[in-house]
């Protein structure tokens, strides 16, 4: 049993350290492609059986130390009264836009709703018969609502921005009904057997800090303080956040994901060296030689080792142009380095 990526986010002492990729099931793998050419993104996460399959191929591949289940953010938001689309982003027809549209949104029995989410991870966790661990994850509240609100990606999110300074009353109840059907979402995935969990805030870096402070702080928090006492380690990554970092201190999680725009051990000292640091490799490394993609991963391993613990991965989802040979090298590269001591 390979335990070494849950013995790292528990901040034991590990004798090199993990590496997982996220979105390592995805367009960059030709087998994944091969799936998607017969079957939509939407019927793919409700697939058990397909869901398995793609969660399983960059363990198969790449020989990573965790899998990440397959599946969407958005995928809760459907029993909350949502119609949601991806074409190829997620698009959302009802957005909320009023104190009637945050009436109508329920908070759903994941279990009843989405089951086939808990399906898939029995289904994993059979499958790889403890060869790695599996993550089981969400999108952290205040990501989500800003799906909700805005109806599909943006640049800037004026919608729930303005809601934000318009009307923050409304927000924060709509952030209360998103949190508790995030905690019951995750909280269920670990009961499935999902062995750690990683809360996706990825629109929290267009927040300022006092923002931060007041709309997504506090409820990504309750979120992870709600699977806490499930065992499961727990990893709070927000996007594009180092000016947050000496807020993000407060996010009640195990490990903290860190993106490429600052050192993991500059961030460390910014988190007090508290928690386990995840990351940071830019995803564009991976477009370069071997030899470059091998030297930035042992810079971002020496970055890692003054943290308390680390776990090596992007510092976003891997790109889907890239080759996977490259993605390859990385892992090779990381799992042949011992883990140096604070």
């Amino acid at each position: 049993m390979n335990d070494l990526l849950l013995r790292a986010l528990r901040a034991e002492p590990v004798e090199r350290t993990p590496i997982w990729i996220m979105r390592q099931a995805g367009r960059y793998l030709p087998e994944y492609r091969a799936i998607r050419d017969k079957v939509s993104f939407r019927e793919l996460c409700r697939d058990p059986g397909l869901a398995t399959e793609v969660t399983l191929q960059p363990i198969d591949r790449l020989g990573v130390d965790g899998a990440i289940l397959f599946s969407d953010i958005l995928v809760p938001a459907e029993p909350m009264g949502f119609a949601v689309e991806f074409n190829p982003g997620p698009l959302i027809d009802n957005p909320v836009r009023s104190a009637a549209d945050v009436e109508r949104v329920r908070i759903p029995d994941p279990e009843e709703t989405v089951p086939f989410v808990y399906e898939t991870i029995r289904s994993v966790r059979a499958a790889l018969d403890g060869r790695v661990p599996l993550i089981g994850f969400a999108g952290a509240p205040f990501t989500l609502a800003a799906y909700l609100v805005e109806g599909r990606g943006s640049k800037n999110f004026e919608h729930v921005k303005g809601m934000m300074y318009a009307d923050p009353a409304n927000l924060h109840r709509l952030l209360d009904k998103v949190t508790e059907t995030t905690e019951r979402y995750l909280a269920a995935q670990v009961r499935a057997g999902a062995q750690a969990v990683q809360l996706f805030d990825s629109w929290a870096g267009l927040l300022s800090r006092d923002s931060y402070r007041e709309f997504a702080l506090p409820y990504a928090r309750r979120v992870l303080e709600h699977v806490r006492d499930a065992g499961a380690p727990r990893i709070y990554f927000a996007l594009n956040s180092a000016h947050l970092l000496p807020a993000i201190r407060e996010c009640g999680a195990d490990a903290v994901g860190i993106d490429w725009r600052i050192g993991l051990d500059e961030a460390s000292r910014m988190l007090d060296d508290r928690f386990v640091v995840q990351g940071n490799l830019d995803p564009c490394v991976l477009m370069s030689a071997p030899e470059a993609i091998a030297q930035r991963a042992r810079e971002v391993l020496a970055q890692g080792a003054a943290a308390p613990g680390h776990v090596f991965n992007l510092g976003h989802g891997i790109l889907p142009g890239t080759p996977v040979e490259h993605a390859r090298v990385l892992v090779e590269t990381v799992q042949g380095q011992q883990r140096a001591g604070r």
